[in-house]
């Protein structure tokens, strides 16, 4: 087995990534693969936590915009990440994965709430937490919350699975030409307005020295492969 470069990992990925090709709601196939990529991250001796996204339920940005009151939305959408975690904790449990889910808003009837040096515990045990709710804060993204717990747990690197498969310098979607980055630095991300994160996160990322490296989900086995060195995907350092 190959042998991992990093000891304490925070794996963001995208609510829209658990929804699979239905691009909304829960696929379990998705989330039965990517668990069992964690466990082999587990048993190759990696610390692992993960922050989940909500947009295959609520977006609050987009979907309360100019409806909702901003901060009622994010709220909304914080909970929308709640259902994720638990339904991925879920999954893990029933594959023998010991994991915790914390929540940075407290409901202690359905998980931890958010301790930071809990979670450090935890971790040193060999369990996966699962940190819900963002930051706890409406106005800030789930990226910006994989950061802080990040910065918070001592994480070696933030590995970020998305639908998309590194960082171009336009959007692939719409232009073929679009050409992608192997490596670019958080200033460059900023200067030319890249969307591999809000700015609010690049820039906090980039305050305390922790790269990102952005790669698609589509194959989960690129966790175990960018846990290993592996030259996939884009990574945001200095």
């Amino acid at each position: 087995m190959a042998k991992p470069v990093y000891k304490r990992v925070l794996l963001k990925i995208s609510g829209e990534a658990l929804a699979g090709d239905k691009h909304s709601g829960l696929d379990f196939e998705v989330i039965g693969k990517v668990s069992d990529v964690i466990k082999q991250c587990l048993d190759m001796g990696v610390q692992v936590g993960v922050v989940i996204g909500g947009g295959n339920f609520w977006r609050g940005v987009k979907d309360g915009g100019g409806k909702m009151e901003r901060t009622r939305a994010d709220h909304m959408g914080m909970l929308a990440t709640v259902l994720n975690c638990l339904a991925v904790a879920d999954v893990m449990e029933q594959k023998g994965i010991p994991v915790r889910v914390q929540t940075a808003i407290e409901m202690r009837a359905i998980a931890e709430p958010y301790i930071r040096s809990r979670a450090i515990r935890h971790l040193e045990k060999g369990r996966v937490v699962i940190f819900g709710c963002g930051t706890g804060n409406p106005f800030f993204s789930t990226d910006t919350a994989a950061v802080l717990r990040a910065a918070e747990i001592g994480a070696d690197v933030i590995l970020l699975a998305k639908n998309v498969d590194g960082v171009y310098n336009a959007d692939p979607v719409k232009d073929p030409t679009a050409v992608k980055y192997d490596s670019i630095s958080y200033d460059d991300v900023l200067a030319q307005h890249l969307s591999v994160m809000d700015s609010t996160a690049t820039s906090l990322s980039m305050d305390n020295h922790i790269p990102v490296l952005l790669f698609a989900l589509k194959d989960p086995q690129n966790i175990v492969r960018a846990l290993c060195g592996e030259k996939i995907g884009t990574i945001v350092k200095e």
